[in-house]
């Protein structure tokens, strides 16, 4: 099987954008939505702004540190994810008027890549997350339709 780069996933939320916006634009929330994601340190609201995620699955416990590099209230909000220094992922949240709400497309990009530096990341991946850098995608995936679903329900 193919590796998986991109994905994201798509839901109409019956809220409108700032609202929505109001969630996902203050990482301190997520540990609310995500099946992974327990605690967030540091406030992470303008470009430029830094925080720690920390984040569970099973008996593994890991933490990234991450910086803003979208925050357009009501449109878009999206961050990116590094371990030790070494880039990781870029995760955030797009918002389009639609019928009925709004539609929220959460994505994630890897952007543990070639040499070195990728296969170093991909190694304390494993060793942090226990997930394999090509297992990744779909956890990501299953993730997100998670943290979609209750976004929804803390918006409802």
């Amino acid at each position: 099987m193919e590796r998986v780069w991109t994905l994201s996933e798509k839901l109409v939320i019956e809220a409108p954008a700032e609202r929505v916006y109001a969630l996902v634009g203050d990482p301190r929330r997520m540990a609310e939505f995500s099946p992974e994601c327990f605690s967030v340190w540091g406030r992470g609201e303008r470009v430029g702004d830094r925080f720690t995620g920390w984040n569970r699955r099973a008996a593994f416990v890991w933490f990234t540190t991450c910086r803003v590099v979208a925050a357009s209230p009501g449109r878009e909000y999206a961050f990116d994810v590094h371990s030790f220094g070494l880039p990781v992922a870029r995760w955030g949240y797009r918002l389009s008027p639609a019928p009925g709400g709004t539609e929220v497309t959460e994505f994630w990009e890897d952007q543990r890549r070639e040499g070195w530096r990728g296969r170093l990341v991909e190694t304390l991946g494993l060793l942090f997350s226990g997930t394999p850098a090509g297992d990744r995608a779909e956890r990501n995936r299953a993730g997100m339709r998670a943290t979609l679903r209750n976004l929804a329900r803390a918006l409802a």
